[in-house]
């Protein structure tokens, strides 16, 4: 039969702080014996594709860069 997990304000503000400004991703609690043992974190950043005008600015910036 499981072991009820063991859960202290410690782990629930760990917690917490891993989650917190996170936008895209995922949490991960590993708990072994009854016990959280570890805590993984995977953020995603998303990038909205350049437009046009930054295409330019950057094809700009590279040829003044060869002169």
């Amino acid at each position: 039969m499981a072991k009820p997990l063991e859960l202290d304000e410690l782990w629930v503000d760990r917690i917490k702080q891993m989650l917190n400004g996170l936008e895209y991703g995922s949490v991960q609690i590993v708990v072994h014996d009854g016990k959280i043992a570890q805590i993984d974190k995977t953020e995603r950043r998303r990038f909205d594709a350049p437009n046009q005008s930054q295409l330019q600015a950057v094809k700009a910036v590279k040829q003044t860069s060869k002169a």
